[in-house]
């Protein structure tokens, strides 16, 4: 279907989201970041994050108009130290007390729920776009539910059952997310994530046969001669080195795991914000290529790692940059009509009620 095709039949064409910033740019407020919270021993890192998604949201562009980030130092701060202090506390109790010790984590495991709640709905309401922000409106239970109860489903099962945790955590994210007061919504079904989940299960099982092939090759055979000559030194040298040789083995089935883990990642994004839309009428898209964003962000590791951290910058507006412009939304008409006449409902969250309702807590 064509671009005119799409205007007569009521639907504007795929508008791509741009990023407009640059790692130069980037570079001068990594670096006065870095410094200030080296001087004042972490405290700036609060105003950093700030500084840091200014510039980021800031330079994400649709439709020629930026994001922007409202949230302050104080309150990212704020909520820092409270989760500081409480992690303090637990130390110091444990060691003196492994009861109250253990009735503290059990305590944040129950508020636990609570806080990424909190943290979702602050990070949605600091965030807006053409002066309208966006919302959050799930509950603790629905946290539970998504993550605690997904990610148990996902581990017990092995990763088999992964797909269906994905599906929760998502549908719980989106479904709860507003802009301007309008409902985002996934309608994605979970066989079409199983789809996405194949090949990463193939890379998994592949790793796991290349394991089982080193080791019985190479230290199964020595388990029987270590333990019936425990008391010869060269012998046990040998088998050392053997065992050090397996772990050095082990590297690339570590390496495939992650691309693994990646590769499923990115490609539930993709299925998910495709199966999304806002108002009932305006599409999200993603086509990140799940290869290349791994190659992407293995690559910027290494980088950054060599350059002792120098090329963070970097890496970190490529990343950016490779992931949003992959992104895209489909509007149902206009999308300048589409956002003033949500702005003109006046439904957007409030700035008062952003400063009673919020702090980060890092999720």
């Amino acid at each position: 279907m064509t671009s005119t095709d799409l205007q007569a039949a009521g639907t504007s064409p795929l508008l791509k989201f741009e990023f407009r910033g640059s790692a130069r740019e980037y570079f001068g407020i990594w670096i006065v970041n870095v410094l200030l919270t080296i001087v004042t021993v972490g405290i700036y890192s609060a105003w950093a994050k700030v500084r840091r998604l200014r510039y980021f949201y800031g330079n994400t562009v649709l439709d020629g108009f930026g994001f922007d980030y409202h949230a302050k130092g104080k309150q990212i701060l704020i909520g820092r130290l409270i989760t500081f202090a409480y992690f303090v506390a637990y130390n110091i109790a444990i060691n003196l007390s492994p009861i109250i010790g253990g009735l503290l984590a059990l305590g944040f495991l129950v508020l636990l729920p609570w806080i990424i709640v909190r943290s979702l709905r602050f990070n949605a309401r600091v965030t807006s776009y053409r002066n309208l922000r966006f919302d959050f409106v799930g509950g603790a239970w629905g946290a539970f539910r998504s993550f605690f109860l997904g990610g148990l489903v996902a581990g017990l099962s092995l990763g088999i059952l992964a797909p269906f945790a994905s599906r929760w955590a998502y549908r719980y994210m989106i479904n709860n997310l507003r802009y301007g007061g309008k409902s985002f919504s996934t309608d994605v079904r979970v066989g079409q994530i199983y789809r996405g989940w194949l090949l990463p299960a193939l890379m998994f099982v592949v790793g796991m046969a290349i394991l089982i092939v080193i080791g019985a090759v190479t230290v199964f055979p020595y388990i029987a001669e270590f333990q019936q000559n425990s008391m010869d030194m060269e012998k046990n040298q040998r088998i050392a080195v053997i065992v050090g040789l397996f772990y050095l083995a082990m590297l690339p089935v570590v390496l495939l795991y992650i691309v693994a883990g990646i590769v499923y990642r990115i490609g539930v994004r993709n299925i998910v914000l495709s199966h999304s839309e806002i108002d009932g009428g305006h599409r999200l898209s993603s086509a990140v290529p799940r290869f290349g964003y791994a190659w992407v962000a293995i690559s910027n590791v290494v980088v950054t790692l060599a350059t002792l951290s120098l090329m963070r910058p970097w890496a970190a507006v490529r990343e950016w940059r490779y992931v949003v412009e992959r992104t895209g939304l489909q509007p149902n008409g206009e999308l300048t009509t589409v956002v003033t006449g949500l702005q003109s409902e006046g439904s957007a969250v409030s700035s008062e009620l952003l400063d009673v309702e919020g702090f980060d807590f890092g999720f």
